[in-house]
């Protein structure tokens, strides 16, 4: 496993797995507390999600709030999705930015996104099967969600008309958002 930091935008990490082929298929270890703990990255999962989607499916752009955040590991399994993180931390001097990395089940990469940054995703083959671990659980009432195709923030996705859920289609602007639905940054080093 090589764990990248993402240079513009650190807390972010790009996980790169080493899968170990024969003439059978191949076998990679997609997840170690130890080499996890080694990086600096949680390890206190406390749930495992799966989800499939259509090609052109958008999901995103989600978080939660205190008292219910969310770590999550994210990879593909299936298929090829690009996979953003945008800081929605008030008064990091990363705020509002992204970082964008493309997923697939042959480049066998994850992605690992502290609490304090939204999550979306856009599925670019049909079929595509995502796999996230979460250190919380889901709150409903501390969800949060921003457009996913706010002018401000300007993540490059490729197209022009995704496959939206209603609640996705209809997320306020980041700039219409309050410091309740945000963060406070706090300089963890």
């Amino acid at each position: 496993m090589e764990f990248n930091k993402v240079e513009h935008i650190p807390d972010l990490v790009v996980v790169t797995f080493k899968a170990f082929y024969d003439e059978r298929g191949y076998f990679e270890e997609t997840y170690d507390e130890g080499k996890f703990e080694e990086a600096g990255l949680p390890t206190d999962w406390i749930k495992d999600n799966h989800s499939h989607s259509k090609e052109f499916v958008l999901r995103g752009m989600h978080w939660q709030i205190e008292p219910h955040p969310q770590d999550k590991f994210v990879r593909v399994v299936r298929g090829e999705a690009i996979d953003v993180a945008v800081d929605m931390r008030v008064g990091s001097p990363t705020f509002g930015q992204f970082h964008l990395v493309k997923l697939s089940e042959d480049n066998h990469k994850g992605f690992f996104i502290p609490k304090g940054f939204a999550h979306g995703f856009l599925a670019l083959t049909d079929n595509v099967e995502f796999e996230y671990k979460v250190s919380g659980k889901y709150n409903k009432e501390s969800e949060r969600s921003f457009v996913w195709n706010d002018p401000d923030v300007n993540i490059p996705w490729g197209t022009d008309t995704p496959i939206l859920s209603d609640k996705d289609a209809q997320a306020p602007l980041l700039g219409e958002l309050s410091d309740e639905d945000l963060f406070k940054f706090t300089n963890q080093e």
